[in-house]
C-alpha cells in the first residue's frame, strides 16, 4: 500500500522515496509538502544556503514547533488532569516537553537517524534529537495544521510512547529540589557559572558550579545554563546523600555565618533608670515616721512597707485589723446612746460640734 501510494506521487529522487518511508512509520501519515520536513531535519551544522545566501536549516522550524508543542501539550494536560491546580500542570508540561524527554523520543523513534548533519555534531550537541522533534511538528503544523499536530501528540506519543500519569508524579527537577532543601535548612545556596565557550560545531555551552555556604559543591557542563545548573544540582544533591563530611562542612559553615550575623553591632541599651533625683535613706537605721498626706489618712514607713499591697491583694485579717485600729482613733464611744434624742436635741448637738472643730 505504502509503495503505491509512493509510485502515485511521482517522487523526483529516490532518497525522498526513503524520507516518506521513514516519515510515514514516525509521524503515522503521509506528508503533503515533503519540503517542510526535510527543513525539519537539516541541522544547522551542514551550513547549506538558499538563493538569496541565507542559511537554511531547521532552527525556525524548531522555534515554531516549540511554541505549538506547549499549546497542545498544555492542552492535553489540562484535559487529562481535572481539577489540578495550575502549579501541577505547568510543572507536568515542563517535563513533558523538555529536552532530556525529546532527547529519547527521538532516538526511540528514530528522528535522529533522519537529521542530516556534518557527523560530528551528534557526539558535541545532545539536543540534536530533541532539536528535530520540535522542527518535526513546526513542520507537521505547516503541513497538515493544528490538529494533525493534536493528533500526533494523542495518538502516537502520549497513547504509545509516554505514560502521562508517571511523568507527572515523577520528580526530576534537580535544581528545584536543591533549592527546597537549601530554604527548609535556612542554608545559602548560590549558582556561579564558572566557564562559557563554544564547542567545534560553534554551539554555545555553559560550566556552572554549586556554592552552599561558600562550600564548592559540584559542577555541570550543558549546552544551556539551565542544562547545566539541572546537572550541577544532581551532583551536589548526590555529594550531599553519599559524603558525610561535606554535609557537615556545609552546617559547620551555616553555624560560623549565623553566630557573625547575631553578633551585635553596638552594645545593648541598658535598662536601668538613673535615679539621683531621688534622695536614698538608710532604712535600716530610720526611726519609724508617721506622715499625714492631703487625704487625712495616715502612712506609716514601715520596715516591710517595701511589699506594700493593695487592700484588695491583703488577707482579711490584715485588713481586719487595720480597719479595727482606724475606727479606734476616729470615733468615740461616748457618742453612742440607746436613749433617744429629739429633734432640739440633736440640732443643738451638731451646732455644738461645729462649733468645736
Amino acid at each position: 500500500m505504502l509503495s503505491n501510494f509512493i509510485d502515485q506521487i511521482k517522487l523526483p529522487f529516490r532518497k525522498d522515496k526513503e524520507l516518506y518511508s521513514s516519515l510515514y512509520k514516525i509521524i503515522g501519515f503521509y506528508p503533503h509538502d515533503i519540503s517542510y520536513y526535510k527543513l525539519a531535519l537539516m541541522h544547522k551544522s551542514v551550513m547549506r544556503r538558499n538563493a538569496k545566501g541565507r542559511p537554511v536549516n531547521n532552527e525556525r522550524l524548531e522555534f515554531l514547533g516549540d511554541a505549538i508543542l506547549d499549546a497542545i501539550v498544555g492542552d492535553i494536560v489540562y484535559e487529562h488532569f481535572p481539577g489540578k491546580r495550575e502549579g501541577f500542570l505547568t510543572n507536568t508540561r515542563s517535563k513533558l516537553v523538555q529536552r532530556d524527554t525529546l532527547n529519547k523520543l527521538a532516538k526511540e523513534m528514530g528522528i535522529e537517524k533522519l537529521v542530516l548533519s556534518n557527523g560530528r555534531s551528534s557526539s558535541h550537541n545532545s539536543y540534536m534529537g530533541g532539536n528535530a522533534f520540535e522542527a518535526l511538528v513546526g513542520a507537521i503544523y505547516l503541513d497538515r495544521g493544528y490538529n494533525a499536530c493534536m493528533r500526533f501528540m494523542k495518538k502516537r506519543i502520549l497513547s504509545q510512547m509516554i505514560n502521562i500519569d508517571k511523568v507527572a508524579y515523577k520528580e526530576v527537577n534537580f535544581k528545584s529540589k536543591l533549592i527546597e532543601w537549601s530554604q527548609k535548612n535556612r542554608v545559602n545556596l548560590e549558582f556561579h557559572m564558572l566557564d562559557q565557550k563554544k564547542d567545534t560545531n560553534g554551539s554555545p555551552m555553559f560550566n556552572f558550579e554549586v556554592i552552599i555556604e561558600g562550600q564548592k559543591g559540584c559542577s555541570g557542563v550543558g549546552y544551556s545554563k539551565k542544562e547545566s545548573q539541572q546537572l550541577a544540582s544532581k551532583l551536589t544533591l548526590e555529594r550531599l546523600r553519599k559524603e558525610p563530611q561535606f554535609i557537615d562542612s556545609v552546617f559547620a559553615a551555616k553555624a560560623n555565618r549565623t553566630k557573625m550575623e547575631e553578633e551585635p553591632v553596638e552594645n545593648v541599651p541598658s535598662t536601668d533608670v538613673k535615679d539621683d533625683f531621688i534622695i536614698t535613706q538608710d532604712i535600716e537605721n530610720a526611726p519609724e515616721v508617721k506622715h499625714e498626706n492631703v487625704f487625712k489618712e495616715e502612712v506609716f514607713d514601715d520596715r516591710s512597707a517595701s511589699r506594700r499591697m493593695s487592700p484588695m491583694y491583703r488577707s482579711n485579717n490584715e485588713t481586719t485589723e487595720s480597719k479595727s485600729a482606724k475606727d479606734d482613733e476616729e470615733f468615740d464611744l461616748s457618742d453612742i446612746s440607746a436613749k433617744p434624742l429629739t429633734r432640739e436635741e440633736i440640732i443643738a448637738a451638731a451646732e455644738a460640734a461645729a462649733f468645736e472643730e
